[in-house]
């Protein structure tokens, strides 16, 4: 083959060289961006999964409603008001005390640092409330407190810190309460589900609450702490460099502690605590960085998992809920 013929030959061979690549570049850009695509969807549901899901939902507020607030006058009025509706939360607004929040109302914080600071939010035998996008600091009490037989929760993809008392606590016969996507740090006490170990006659068959891709950064303990309740669903969270332990089941509750991953926590479960009664741990592929070994107790005991779910594999969960819990990811 002459010089000239082998030049053109090879500058086919080239040519063809560049199409496959970019041919292929180009199906690898759309795979990154549908991967891309199905982790934002995963991280800002528009609907709870788990127990709100449950019991008729946890719709929320009127979309059709909706007011937006700037003020701890103007929030206290909206939230605490019987009408259903959306109470778009504009800023940072500094609150003294809880704060009642009615029945039927979602509440969203706009962009990623709005919300309140100096008090929290209380709901107390209400029904069908959605708490998003919110900051919540510095609470002279707890950050959000659940009780009273409230039912039908929606608490998702807020930041919470620097509080008193509890982060999240969940008591008094309240129930199918979902905690999702929130990021939670500098803090001593996070999430208590259930108050006292005398509460049982009130609180026996219900606190069923699922804690699904959350972020614990930091925190020391009660992530969550449990009485009674069976079956918690502790799912595909996140546990980083906890203080003192991960999860804990006490006064006979059951938890089911699935798939999370635990990076520097040297207790991710414990079957007792303080002075109450030991409680029953099930465990399932949760995986672990330079952690200690989970406390299991009468798994069998634990209750099988009510509603269907899909899990995320234990491996990629701190990559995902880095990137999706907290504020400005809805």
């Amino acid at each position: 083959m002459s010089a000239t013929k082998q030049s053109a030959a090879a500058r086919s061979r080239r040519r063809r060289r560049t199409t496959v690549v970019s041919a292929i570049t180009s199906v690898m850009t759309v795979g990154a961006m549908l991967a891309i695509g199905q982790l934002e969807a995963s991280a800002a549901e528009t609907s709870p999964v788990g127990y709100a899901s449950m019991n008729g939902g946890t719709p929320g507020g009127s979309t059709s409603t909706v007011v937006t607030v700037t003020s701890a006058s103007a929030l206290s009025s909206a939230i605490g008001s019987g009408t259903s509706q959306t109470v778009r939360v504009s800023g940072l607004i500094s609150v003294s005390g809880m704060l009642s929040v009615a029945s039927n109302k979602t509440i969203i914080g706009v962009g990623s640092g709005s919300g309140i600071t100096g008090g929290g939010f209380n709901l107390s035998g209400v029904r069908n409330v959605r708490i998003r996008n919110m900051v919540f600091r510095n609470a002279s009490d707890d950050s959000i407190n659940v009780q009273s037989n409230t039912t039908n929760v929606w608490i998702d993809h807020n930041d919470l810190a620097s509080g008193y008392d509890g982060l999240i606590d969940i008591k008094r016969g309240s129930d199918f309460v979902t905690v999702s996507w929130n990021r939670l740090h500098n803090h001593d006490k996070s999430m208590l589900l259930g108050h006292d170990d005398g509460n049982s006659s009130q609180d026996l068959g219900h606190l069923r609450v699922t804690y699904v891709h959350n972020w614990f950064e930091g925190t020391n303990q009660r992530h969550p702490r449990v009485r009674f309740a069976n079956p918690v669903h502790v799912l595909n969270n996140y546990y980083s460099n906890i203080g003192s332990y991960g999860v804990a089941s006490t006064m006979n509750a059951g938890v089911y502690v699935e798939r999370n991953y635990f990076e520097n926590v040297a207790q991710p479960t414990v079957t007792q605590t303080g002075d109450s009664d030991p409680g029953n741990i099930k465990i399932l592929n949760n995986y672990k960085v330079n952690s200690g070994t989970e406390q299991v107790r009468n798994s069998g005991s634990v209750a099988a998992i009510p509603y269907s779910y899909t899990p995320e594999a234990n491996s990629t969960v701190k990559g995902t809920v880095t990137a999706g819990a907290g504020t400005g990811k809805i």
